[in-house]
């Protein structure tokens, strides 16, 4: 059985490092992409902040189906007011404050409301449980796109510090 605060709680700890990676990332190159076809550094960021908030803001509101022509439109009311030009540091701590709010609000829904079954972008049936699942999976594919990128600049990502320290300790 997957339990909902533990899908919630290891979203949070992703999500940190996704805003970390933001901070570590050279600030002046932000517009950096490995090749002209890949996205930029900021442009991933920013994508997994508004694709996180717009599906999960969708799916509190009862949203049932996130397939069809008008899906990127419903989308839209849900993400930040955050300038596409926004600083690193704005763009970190809106990647934090997200996490902090959608958690919230995901936490105080019921056993019901996570069973209830959902339409995904793909057009499978899922529970709403398993579509924060998926959102979660969808940062978590980014993130590693921002990890990649961090490497090409010869900086060593959070997570990756973490276990060096930790293997160093003992």
């Amino acid at each position: 059985m997957v339990r909902v605060q533990q899908v919630l709680d290891s979203w949070s700890g992703i999500r940190q490092d996704t805003a970390a990676a933001v901070e570590d990332f050279p600030a002046g190159e932000m517009n950096f992409r490995p090749t002209p076809e890949l996205a930029t550094f900021g442009e991933i960021a920013r994508h997994v902040l508004d694709a996180s908030d717009g599906l999960i803001g969708m799916l509190l509101d009862g949203e049932e189906d996130f397939t069809g022509p008008e899906f990127r439109a419903k989308l839209k009311p849900h993400m930040r007011g955050l300038p596409a030009d926004a600083p690193a540091a704005e763009l970190a701590q809106a990647l934090r404050e997200s996490i902090a709010e959608r958690t919230a609000q995901l936490g105080a829904e019921s056993p019901e409301f996570y069973a209830h079954v959902i339409r995904r972008v793909d057009g499978q049936q899922v529970t709403r449980l398993e579509m924060v699942q998926w959102v979660k999976e969808h940062e978590l594919t980014h993130r590693s796109q921002l990890f990649m990128y961090l490497r090409l600049k010869g900086i060593v990502p959070a997570t990756t510090r973490r276990r060096t320290a930790k293997q160093a300790s003992k």
